[in-house]
């Protein structure tokens, strides 16, 4: 059989440009996620991060379970792999929980409600990734 392409995203392209716009030192759910997209559940989330290829590399780090432990920490080439880039960020983890986390959490819905239109249309020159609202207000405050 053969595959169609589509210009449209699929759900674990659209999963990684919302795990992409995590802004560092933050964290989120995988329910989060799900709920902003409307599409699937957590684990469909956690499914997306964990068994597909994304490229450029996402910064699955920042997406925990909803009680804000590193349930996602096997998945990594090591255990302890997950927290030491959470930490790296500085983000404090204390037996693999993120430490305030209500005050650390981002919600995906922090993007607007007019994120992703047009976004799958405009590609960044140098990664060829999808160029984010937020990138484009900064590039047009710098003119």
């Amino acid at each position: 059989m053969k595959k169609i392409k589509s210009d449209q995203p699929n759900y674990f392209e659209m999963v990684y440009a919302v795990v992409r716009e995590i802004p560092r030192g933050r964290v989120t759910n995988y329910g989060a996620i799900a709920d902003f997209l409307a599409l699937g559940s957590s684990r469909m989330v956690g499914w997306a991060l964990f068994r597909g290829t994304p490229d450029p590399p996402v910064p699955a780090q920042r997406v925990v379970n909803r009680k804000g432990e590193l349930s996602g920490r096997n998945h990594f080439p090591m255990p302890t792999m997950m927290q030491e880039m959470l930490e790296a960020e500085g983000v404090e983890v204390e037996n693999d929980k993120v430490v305030r986390f209500k005050e650390l959490f981002w919600h995906p819905s922090e993007l607007g409600e007019n994120w992703g239109i047009g976004y799958w249309e405009i590609g960044c020159p140098i990664t060829n990734s999808p160029i984010t609202n937020n990138q484009i207000s900064l590039a047009q405050s710098l003119e």
